[in-house]
């Protein structure tokens, strides 16, 4: 089944991603997007584009490498769609756990205001 991606929304209307992508360079946004459209139309993508953080909750990435430079894009999945979070720019070997914890909140956040 087809999967969606959408934008995670803070309940102030902003959209990390978004902002995120505006950031960037058009060519790095572009490949961003490329990726993501691989997201929603393929039934299993590579692991090298696409998976699951190990001691997350449930938070996966998108990597996407251009230059010496890798960018990731968390996300967290409701259902079939994919719920888009944050992004950052790294050029270390280390994950930052701010960024991940964040992604969390986020997810966190997201399921309370869908309950409500």
């Amino acid at each position: 089944m087809r999967k969606e991606v959408v934008l995670y929304n803070k309940p102030n209307g902003e959209y990390p991603v978004e902002l995120f992508l505006e950031s960037l360079p058009v060519k790095v946004s572009q490949k961003i997007v490329w990726v993501i459209h691989l997201i929603e139309d393929l039934e299993r993508v590579p692991s090298q584009y696409f998976s699951k953080l190990s001691g997350s909750d449930d938070i996966w990435e998108f990597r996407i490498k251009l230059s010496s430079s890798i960018y990731r894009v968390f996300a967290f999945f409701d259902g079939y769609k994919v719920i888009l979070t944050n992004g950052l720019v790294k050029k270390t070997s280390k994950m930052p756990p701010g960024d991940i914890r964040r992604a969390e909140e986020y997810k966190k956040e997201y399921f309370n205001r869908k309950r409500n």
